[in-house]
């Protein structure tokens, strides 16, 4: 399956961004679905998942500000994000688990800055 994420930007703090993640395949009987962000010279994070039955999972530090949420039926993973930091500056990627291998999008630019 190949993921196409989208949707970054710049934006000031406090604001808000929503980002988008096509799947080239149903999403429909994917257990696992989430987004990662990997800010510069820092390890790769997760920022949100979603599990088969819509059980959601955050961090401390995104709960109440971000929320993971599909579409079966336009393939697509989305990442609404509120009340934006500038520590929340990153690349942003959507990942997927498929029979145990982990499948990747390309990756889409956050920046938060007044």
């Amino acid at each position: 399956v190949q993921l196409q994420a989208s949707g970054g930007g710049l934006v000031q703090p406090g604001g808000s961004l929503r980002l988008s993640c096509a799947a080239s395949a149903s999403i429909f009987s994917i257990s696992v679905m989430g987004w990662y962000r990997q800010a510069p010279g820092k390890q790769r994070e997760l920022v949100a998942a979603i599990i088969s039955g819509g059980r959601t999972n955050y961090p401390d530090s995104m709960k109440g500000r971000f929320t993971i949420s599909t579409d079966n039926a336009k393939n697509t993973i989305y990442l609404q994000m509120n009340s934006l930091k500038p520590e929340d500056t990153a690349v942003y990627y959507c990942n997927v688990l498929i029979a145990s291998r982990a499948y990747w999008g390309q990756g889409t630019l956050v920046t938060v800055s007044s």
